[in-house]
């Protein structure tokens, strides 16, 4: 017989052998069924269980194939002929695990894989740092902030409190979008994931005289993530409207706490707060520094810190700055989000234009940037809506 036949009918009894003892169909079955469950190890399960049965394989198929060579070509069995089938066997299993990542490469493609840890997470920092760099627009300073605050408290060994950041700017900013991008980065399924978990106060909290009732659920659910998961995202839009209860509530969460032992990895919690609340101040802020010939991008936390905290903690209209979170310093930081001029809302169009696949012109995006209102009266430099309702705008211009 040719030896190229040879070589085919070994590859032929390898395989065989492997698919003796892999998973068949039921195995399949929980393969899919498993996928999508919590836990430290989620990815592909019966990838392991091939690979063991793949070693197991190799150790037995050198001598399989020597016994089956000497007794289908018996006058081609040499006394070293157990050594030469070693070696094609060694070949067969190397081409096998050759084939087997190439497998794992194509199922990771479209089903997330990992090899350890919890592998709803992905802490994509550099994913993180591009979002921020070239999708959010006119606002360096939350970019910066945002970006070093995440990565920096993430990539700490122990942290002894949660990361708490507030933002706070007018409705249309980005205080939104900010947070769906750490969403995003942070987690393989971003907002949907079981670590992160949203509130919108006029939504999950409506009614003032339910206040017990919300006490307890919010408690319940902060636990129920935290037990999930090592690593947790909790954001509060509109949080200016939280009840004064449900805001000291939150206190002990933010805390720090006392560390343990000498664990090599502390539980992480991430509370982003969202609110419109100093929004005016700090427009106030940026419109006197650009009337004094500053530029957008020289504007830095120092001219807008002292009045924005100012803002909040003095403001009649909520109690989130009257709240220990506040008063106790358990903020870690409050990110400023500037208004947005005429070229940023540009920049918005042309974003939402790319993502339907549309086309357009740059008198288009002039178009619909001249559609928003503009403030102060005089000026009319900055948008009112921020970027808000933009996608909505362009919908004039579909064929």
């Amino acid at each position: 017989m040719p030896r190229r036949w040879r070589r085919a009918v070994g590859l032929s009894f390898l395989l065989l052998l492997l698919l003796a003892g892999a998973p068949g169909c039921r195995g399949a079955e929980r393969l899919w069924e498993g996928a999508d469950e919590p836990g430290p190890a989620w990815g592909w399960p019966g990838l392991q269980r091939v690979r063991e049965q793949l070693r197991a394989a190799g150790a037995l198929s050198r001598r399989y194939w020597a016994l089956l060579s000497c007794q289908v070509w018996p006058d081609d069995c040499e006394a070293d002929g157990e050594a030469a089938a070693g070696r094609l066997g060694q070949t067969l299993i190397q081409l096998g695990q050759r084939s087997l990542d190439a497998l794992t490469t194509w199922y990771c493609s479209f089903r997330d894989c990992c090899n350890g840890g919890d592998c709803r997470i992905s802490n994509d920092f550099s994913g993180l740092d591009s979002d921020l760099s070239v999708r959010l627009h006119g606002q360096h300073l939350a970019r910066e902030l945002v970006f070093r605050t995440v990565r920096g408290y993430l990539e700490m060994p122990q942290p002894d409190k949660a990361l708490a950041l507030s933002f706070h700017g007018w409705s249309g900013t980005g205080k939104n979008f900010v947070a769906r991008m750490v969403a995003e980065n942070l987690y393989r399924d971003g907002l949907k994931s079981d670590c992160v978990k949203v509130f919108i106060t006029t939504i999950h909290f409506p009614h003032s005289k339910y206040v017990d009732l919300y006490k307890e659920l919010l408690t319940d659910q902060i636990k129920q993530v935290q037990q999930r998961c090592h690593q947790s995202l909790f954001i509060f839009d509109e949080a200016e409207k939280l009840h004064p209860e449900l805001l000291e509530l939150l206190g002990p969460h933010l805390e720090r706490q006392a560390l343990e032992g000498h664990r090599t990895k502390s539980p992480r919690a991430i509370f982003l707060f969202l609110s419109n609340l100093g929004g005016n101040v700090i427009n106030k802020v940026v419109l006197n520094l650009l009337k004094a010939g500053w530029a957008r991008e020289e504007i830095s936390m120092e001219h807008l810190q002292a009045h924005l905290q100012a803002e909040i903690k003095e403001s009649t209209e909520s109690g989130f700055g009257h709240s220990r979170l506040v008063k106790d310093n358990l903020i870690d930081f409050f990110v400023p989000f500037l208004p947005l001029e005429y070229r940023h809302v540009r920049l918005c169009a042309r974003d939402a234009f790319q993502s339907q696949e549309l086309l357009y012109t740059e008198e288009t995006l002039d178009e619909v940037a001249k559609m928003m209102t503009y403030v102060p009266k005089e000026e009319k430099l900055f948008s009112s809506q921020g970027c808000k309702s933009v996608s909505q705008r362009i919908n004039y211009f579909l064929p």
